[in-house]
């Protein structure tokens, strides 16, 4: 198996970077599994007060795998895309229960379900260079899962805005809507500020600390979650998002009346 997420852990800091960088660290079945692994391994060393998330390659994340999502096969896909649903779902919430503050270190552009990804985060630091953009409408389908974790952060003028834009935004403007936590200069900097200034904590202070940030969101979380999930299921294996993923794969404008 190919390592797409990588660990390390010195210290207080438990280090798991995204290094899928062929397909711009895209929410595949396998990394999606990494990161679970590599959070499973962070909450195991006692030592551990922080996990920081981040990436290799130019961006942190481009969201799901459309070249995997697109992909025919034996299996009902209508059932395939609920499993791939229900994978991002587990991942989004893994990463708010966990005991563990995540600072996601973007210093690269993320799109579409890799918003989800920095939602989901405690802190999140990217530099100037960075750019998001929720891109789910142009391809058929909407941000149904990762709203679970954008909509508690972005203002709703924010989200009502570029849900239906899909337009690019950098780290001044994320950060002015709260998607972000820091617009940094120097991101490896500032997330080693943040990161050593969590690890005076005690494990249990820092433990009940964040759950108090994340109840609320985890509450709303489990009640929408299952419709979420099969919501987004049904827009993947639709007929407009199919059209929508063949017209990004080859590079030509979408046909939607075809």
């Amino acid at each position: 198996m190919d390592t797409l997420v990588s660990y390390q852990a010195q210290g207080p800091v438990a280090r798991l970077t995204l290094d899928s960088p062929r397909n711009r660290n895209a929410l595949s079945t396998q990394l999606v599994e990494q990161v679970h692994q590599g959070l499973t391994r962070a909450s195991a060393e006692s030592g551990v007060r922080v996990v920081v998330l981040g990436h290799t390659g130019g961006t942190f994340c481009a969201g799901a795998d459309l070249s995997e999502a697109s992909a025919g096969g034996s299996e009902d896909p209508a059932e395939t895309a609920v499993h791939r649903a229900r994978e991002l779902t587990r991942m989004l919430r893994r990463i708010l229960e966990s005991r563990l503050p995540v600072i996601a270190a973007i210093d690269g552009h993320v799109r579409a379900g890799g918003l989800g990804l920095v939602g989901a985060c405690d802190i999140a630091v990217a530099g100037p260079s960075s750019t998001f953009a929720l891109t789910e409408a142009r391809i058929g389908v909407a941000p149904s899962i990762i709203s679970l974790t954008l909509l508690p952060k972005m203002t709703a003028r924010a989200a009502g805005r570029y849900f239906v834009t899909g337009e690019k935004f950098g780290s001044a403007a994320a950060a002015a809507m709260g998607l972000i936590t820091v617009a940094a200069d120097d991101v490896a900097a500032t997330v080693d500020e943040l990161a050593a200034a969590i690890a005076l904590g005690s494990p249990q202070g820092l433990a009940e600390s964040k759950a108090l940030t994340t109840a609320a969101i985890l509450a709303d979380f489990d009640r929408r979650a299952e419709q979420l999930t099969r919501r987004s299921a049904e827009l993947f294996v639709s007929a407009e998002a199919r059209e929508g993923m063949l017209a990004f794969l080859q590079k030509r404008p979408p046909d939607w009346v075809g």
